[in-house]
């Protein structure tokens, strides 16, 4: 592409505020040849099981050292086969998976349905506490028959292939030799890439794996970089450090944006930004009339339009328009600090001081807008602001001891409100500081209904209920926002997979 076309697309992809195509090819960056990418991301990875934590930044590694037991179409979002060849259910409750055939993992063993079995059944076992436990939980137990992965339902689920797009298959024999937290540590799979390295807390090298089943990737080299600070992300994509900036804020977009050799990646995904409250041990959110005066309290337009501009959208409720069951039909959120006023001072909280929750990961403009909108009507708000390994294991504490709001951008990658507000809201669920018998109900009955009709009406139902107490609010939908090197060619998708296969670099 010439650089006059480079130029037309990169305009069109700002006005748009959609995924870029493909830009045109420069030089490549110092020290990088064709075939290596260097990324910069927000946070170290959590962790490189990918049976634990399930935050941007850890998945967009660890899904490129394993393979998912299915994909989705980019473009289309459908659910596609991958290690799993073809499927069908065979009766209410049972599902049956043929497994492709002559997939070995990184160290020569062969993937076998057993491995694909076993990797279902450790996120299952609560004593192995995995952080995705809520999404597979309907699944009664996962064996293997031959070449086929046999998974057996409670009950009817609508959800589970959408689901299983983010299963990673793990070598059954290998963690059990070494142990979980070896396992971590030097993982291996069956994906495009292979561990090369890891410095904690710093970045983590992965190269092409030689035995992977697909065809070769073009990428052969990857660097992520933990680079907690938006302002350094942006100055290493303008000094051609790296090829790749995730986790951008409009102010970096606009940064970027005046370089002709750069281009803004974004696209809306299903990721709602939202305030979860704490109902169990947060202070003064412990009552409904505080949580209520909040909601009001913040100007939710100008977060949009003044912090966001252009790379958000408005909701309703705690969804987005992309997940199954938003609720079209719900008000607005309503912005009236008088009346947050009101209710502060029936609840005899005017003063009150709560501590607010948030990690790197986050844009802290939004945040200490949030902080302002709450001391405007009377409340004092201290920001917490912890890497987000230790944000992710604070407010995941059974002793529900975080603070009294966190501020959070949640994504399930399944497309549906089953994925955001069962794990968030349902009683018992390692992300919920909140219990409500009635709501339980309805989740637990839309998580068994095939009907798409009668889904449909539970969920409104469950959005109702927590408009109405209140455990969290949804501030905006989200755009992925990244920064890339013209160097780069890849289109960003709504479930925000960083697939290094789908990626190309000059």
């Amino acid at each position: 592409m010439n650089q006059r076309r480079f130029r037309a697309a990169l305009l069109l992809a700002t006005a748009l505020a959609l995924g870029a195509a493909s830009c045109g090819i420069q030089p490549a960056s110092e020290g990088r040849g064709p075939g290596t990418i260097t990324i910069d991301t927000a946070n170290y990875p959590s962790t490189l099981d990918p049976g634990k934590q399930y935050d941007t930044d850890t998945y967009s590694v660890y899904r490129n050292i394993f393979d998912q037991l299915l994909r989705r179409n980019p473009k289309t979002n459908t659910v596609v086969p991958w290690l799993a060849t073809k499927w069908q259910q065979t009766d209410p409750l049972t599902w049956r998976f043929t497994m492709r055939p002559g997939v070995t993992f990184s160290d020569g063993s062969p993937l076998t349905a057993e491995d694909a079995a076993y990797s279902i059944s450790r996120i299952l076992d609560k004593k192995f506490g995995s952080q995705q436990y809520a999404n597979f939980s309907v699944i009664d137990k996962a064996t293997a028959d031959g070449g086929d992965l046999v998974v057996h339902t409670s009950v009817p689920s609508p959800t589970l292939l959408s689901y299983l797009t983010t299963l990673s298959v793990v070598p059954k024999a290998y963690v059990q030799r070494v142990g979980d937290k070896q396992f971590a540590v030097k993982p291996i799979g069956s994906g495009p890439f292979v561990l090369q390295s890891a410095t904690a807390g710093s970045e983590v090298v992965l190269t092409a794996n030689p035995k992977w089943w697909g065809p070769p990737t073009q990428i052969r080299t990857a660097v992520f970089r933990a680079v907690p600070n938006v302002a350094s992300r942006v100055a290493d994509l303008q000094s051609r450090k790296v090829d790749l900036a995730t986790t951008l804020t409009p102010d970096a977009a606009d940064q970027i944006r005046r370089d002709p050799t750069l281009a803004i990646l974004s696209t809306p995904t299903e990721r709602v930004a939202y305030l979860a409250y704490n109902t169990i041990k947060g202070g003064a959110t412990d009552d409904p009339r505080v949580r209520k005066a909040i909601a009001e309290a913040i100007d939710y337009d100008a977060l949009i339009k003044n912090l966001q501009r252009g790379y958000a959208k408005p909701i309703n409720s705690m969804a987005t328009p992309l997940a199954f069951g938003y609720d079209k039909s719900l008000p607005d959120n309503h912005h009236d600090p008088e009346d947050a006023k009101r209710l502060l001072q029936e609840a005899h909280a005017v003063g009150a001081k709560l501590v607010m929750a948030t990690s790197p990961s986050f844009d802290p403009q939004v945040v200490q807008a949030i902080q302002g909108d709450l001391a405007a009507v009377g409340l004092q708000v201290e920001i917490q602001n912890s890497d987000q390994a230790t944000y992710l294991k604070k407010v995941q504490d059974p002793s529900h001891e975080w603070g009294s709001i966190r501020f959070g951008k949640w994504s399930c990658s399944c497309l549906d409100s089953d994925g955001v507000i069962y794990p968030l809201f349902h009683t018992g669920e390692i992300w919920s500081s909140y219990s409500n018998p009635d709501f339980d109900k309805i989740v637990e009955q839309a998580r068994e209904t095939i009907d798409p009709a009668q889904r449909t009406k539970l969920y409104s139902q469950a959005f109702e209920l927590l408009n109405r107490d209140l455990p969290g609010i949804g501030l905006f939908q989200a755009y992925a926002v990244y920064g890339a090197n013209s160097r780069l060619q890849w289109t960003p998708d709504a479930s925000e997979s960083l697939f290094l296969d789908q990626m190309k670099v000059s």
